[in-house]
């Protein structure tokens, strides 16, 4: 008697945002089935697009912000086919501007690892000296287990107009009581390899169009299942037996693995005994509909204001608030007015606030304090057949695009090694 072949091992990836996107591709990529679902009605989780009726344009829901040496994002674009999907300078410059001073500078790191440019009057920090760039030597070492402030003095000049600005974009989280480790995780990237690795780059024309759409296009033969939510799973002899759906019970085979890509929450939710980040910090964006000024540089950097970072894109200005929890309950009105002060300081402009939409983000990322390091659980788990994957997995990164997707690849190396 012939018997019917046996039905394909899969992977099931629950959860759409970039790291399941991210472990969906590098599986599909090596030919392994995939099945790819998510509660809401479309993917890329935090990083979406959408199209806004108040401002009658489509815009992304908030300013995420890679580098140019990110090796997980470039290894991601790769593979779905969207390396020119992001823009920015050709080099490494942040313009800066003090919103109680009016002062202006551009930070011009060099393009080697050889830090000549703190030696250089134009190119570092105003007020600053090459002795002062020691605090970044000093965090870029390892401090397991230790706040910013027991590593660095949290004051001075560099401290303010940079130093504080930068890390709590960095981290999400107010950056004296934030991790070093985690801060030195991202500079020994970045700034400790010198130019070539730290220059900005924004999706264009959207998220969506960058990270999202192309990496669907890439899973056309696998199953993405969207507005589907995972309610429960059913644990049998220390492996997933099967995935209850909002849609219905779905049986995981013997072979099959499962990646859980979903927010740490969910996984406490559904898993017991899982430990996981429990404390969130929120970001704040507003978007206001005015073409930008001509020659506005694509970002420049805060002090002294509410926003860290103003963003020029084709047809809007954008701001974004880091560790924004003290403006959650403010009325909508006032923030957009207290944002456009920043904006319009920035870029010289007179006019009253254009049309605007408000994002807020309340629990954008963890709040990357040592404590809540050591709630990261890592990609295995106890059980043989699950992994798991997110930017508030333990990547050694702070939650970040590159350490969603890092997650990701991990994830699916796991769950299927060769």
């Amino acid at each position: 008697m012939i018997q019917p072949a046996a039905a394909a091992a899969r992977v099931h990836v629950v959860g759409a945002g970039l790291a399941g996107l991210s472990a969906a591709v590098a599986l599909a990529g090596r030919g392994i089935p995939v099945v790819l679902s998510d509660a809401a009605k479309q993917a890329g989780g935090r990083c979406r697009s959408y199209h806004d009726g108040v401002l009658d344009m489509v815009i992304d829901n908030g300013n995420h912000l890679v580098l140019s040496g990110n090796p997980a994002v470039a290894r991601y674009l790769k593979a779905i086919g969207a390396e020119d999907r992001l823009m920015g300078p050709l080099r490494a410059e942040f313009p800066f501007f003090d919103l109680g001073t009016g002062e202006r500078w551009t930070l011009r790191p060099n393009d080697g690892p050889v830090p000549w440019w703190i030696l250089v009057r134009g190119r570092r920090v105003p007020g600053t000296h090459a002795g002062s760039y020691l605090a970044l030597a000093a965090l870029m070492r390892r401090h397991p287990g230790r706040r910013i402030d027991e590593v660095l003095a949290c004051r001075g000049v560099l401290w303010e107009k940079l130093l504080r600005p930068l890390l709590v974009s960095i981290l999400n989280t107010a950056p004296e009581e934030a991790s070093a480790d985690l801060a030195g995780a991202v500079m020994r990237e970045t700034l400790a390899k010198g130019g070539r690795a730290t220059q900005p780059r924004i999706a264009t024309p959207t998220l969506a169009a960058a990270f999202v759409n192309p990496a669907l296009e890439k899973l056309q033969q696998a199953e993405v299942r969207l507005s589907r939510r995972l309610l429960a799973v059913r644990l049998e002899n220390g492996r997933i037996a099967a995935l209850t759906f909002s849609d219905g019970e779905e049986a995981v085979g013997p072979q099959d693995r499962v990646i859980l890509a979903v927010p740490p929450w969910t996984v406490q939710e559904l898993l017991p005994g899982v430990t996981a980040p429990d404390s969130f910090r929120a970001i704040v964006n507003a978007h206001f509909r005015i073409v930008p000024p001509a020659g506005a540089p694509l970002m420049t950097g805060l002090t002294g204001g509410t926003a860290e970072w103003v963003f020029a894109f084709p047809d809007r200005l954008s701001v974004t608030v880091s560790a924004a929890d003290r403006l959650l309950e403010m009325d909508t009105d006032a923030l957009t007015t207290l944002l456009w002060r920043d904006v319009a300081a920035v870029h010289g402009l007179s006019c009253p606030s254009p049309p605007c939409r408000i994002v807020k983000e309340k629990r954008a990322t963890f709040a990357a304090t040592p404590e809540q390091e050591l709630r990261r659980p890592p990609a295995r788990t106890r059980w043989t057949n699950l992994f798991l994957a997110g930017d508030w997995t333990d990547t050694g990164l702070p939650a970040t695009i590159e350490g969603a997707l890092r997650s990701g690849e991990a994830a699916a190396l796991l769950a299927h090694p060769t």
